[in-house]
């Protein structure tokens, strides 16, 4: 369901430091945005923010860029973050709106990601045309790998069965292997774990998490 347009949010966001208002412009050059060289992870799509801002607070020698395409989440996020970080200096995470199917426009090879977050996105599960569409897509992990290192992880969760068996045949198809795997995660005792907004949701009414690690495999040893 669309949120309702929050009047507050863009304006917050403006006059946010951390906030990119024109993402194009860094693609290939993410580090400047920090004001100190750390490995960078990116979340596609942070929403409201709710596991971002727990993210960030706890790994500060992470550099992160947490993207949606609704500036009204982001502006959930921004105040979750400041939440977290109540007085604290916030110098590794920047958020931007982006749309993620076209995310090589945002990001490259120069900007060396080593790891990127997959939450509780939209499965696309009722109608068959529009699989293309999921964040997990081969036709999407194919551009994920153009920034992504060499063994490079992305870390996918997900409550929808159909969506993470189909990406387990995705991540093969496209050149990674599978590090960790439970279908239930709050039951493996992996962690860390920031819980999101959708998580805590689901887990209350007893649909458990699914959660995987793919590792990209070098070009040479791609398929």
């Amino acid at each position: 369901m669309r949120m309702r347009r929050k009047k507050w949010a863009r304006p917050e966001l403006a006059i946010c430091p951390y906030y990119c208002m024109i993402p194009r412009e860094n693609r290939g050059k993410w580090q400047a945005q920090f004001p100190q060289q750390r490995p960078l992870h990116v979340e596609l799509g942070c929403g409201k923010g709710v596991s971002t801002a727990q993210m960030v607070h706890a790994n500060l020698d992470i550099n992160y860029v947490a993207v949606d395409l609704s500036r009204d989440v982001l502006g959930h996020a921004r105040r979750n973050i400041e939440a977290a970080y109540e007085n604290e200096e916030i110098d590794n995470v920047v958020l931007t709106a982006i749309n993620i199917e076209y995310i090589t426009d945002y990001f490259c090879k120069e900007d060396s990601v080593q790891r990127i977050y997959i939450s509780f996105c939209n499965p696309w599960s009722e109608k068959s045309r529009h699989e293309k569409r999921r964040l997990t897509h081969s036709r999407q992990l194919s551009q994920y790998r153009t920034f992504l290192v060499d063994e490079g992880e992305i870390w996918f969760k997900t409550d929808d069965d159909m969506l993470f068996e189909a990406s387990l045949e995705y991540f093969d198809e496209s050149g990674f292997d599978i590090k960790y795997l439970s279908r239930d995660l709050h039951a493996s005792g992996f962690t860390p774990n920031y819980l999101s907004e959708y998580e805590i949701k689901f887990t209350t009414e007893d649909v458990p998490t699914k959660f995987l690690i793919a590792v990209k495999k070098p070009v040479n040893a791609a398929p």
